[in-house]
């Protein structure tokens, strides 16, 4: 051993537990994840007025769940209106449970190195939808969700995965808000109700 590098090893006077705190987390993760819910009830899923769109958390990292990897809403997308659009490094799909309408979506080309970089495509690229279809959102795509129903809400379940996030990189970036979007409200199920019958009161 060279004498001058121990004269650096051997330095610094901080110490602490943190190899420790790690085993002692994992030996009480067991019975913290007995407290955790693995079934989620209707009152336990969490409304959000947000710029994209009237949100019903059915999963989330925030709502002391099993889940470890994904997060899951519902969207609800009064009659003839529109989500928020968005981009997200993480992949997406939605579930497309009510309603028809459809998609616009802008790939990026992307590049991670040194740094990460993205450029939006020239194209943007339309895709209808209906009830029962699978909609996918590649990483990195900026997108849109519309409802060409005049009359009848749609409904969509987005399941997106946490692993981009805890790996730091939670590239979220919001380009267009819902319409319906407003932060001084509160929502709730009546409120959603109201946002559906106003709609298609207007388009009627």
């Amino acid at each position: 051993m060279a004498w001058d590098e121990s004269n650096f090893w051997l330095s610094g006077s901080n110490s602490g537990q943190l190899y420790q705190n790690l085993l002692q987390d994992a030996t009480e993760m067991p019975r913290r994840n007995a407290l955790r819910k693995k079934i989620i009830l209707p009152d336990d899923m969490l409304w959000e007025m947000s710029q994209q769109g009237l949100l019903k958390h059915l999963i989330n990292e925030g709502m002391n769940t099993r889940m470890e990897t994904v997060d899951v809403y519902m969207q609800i997308i009064p009659p003839g209106s529109r989500s928020g659009k968005h981009r997200h490094l993480a992949e997406e799909c939605l579930y497309v449970i009510e309603g028809r309408g459809h998609d616009l979506h802008q790939d990026c080309d992307v590049e991670i190195t040194e740094t990460y970089a993205w450029k939006p495509q020239a194209e943007v690229k339309r895709y209808e939808w209906e009830a029962g279809d699978v909609i996918y959102i590649p990483p990195c795509t900026i997108h849109q969700h519309f409802n060409a129903d005049p009359a009848q809400p749609a409904r969509l379940i987005s399941c997106i995965n946490r692993i981009y996030k805890n790996s730091g990189l939670n590239d979220l970036e919001q380009y267009e808000d819902a319409p319906e979007y407003d932060p001084s409200v509160v929502l709730n199920a009546e409120l959603v109700k109201k946002y559906i019958e106003d709609a298609a009161k207007c388009a009627s």
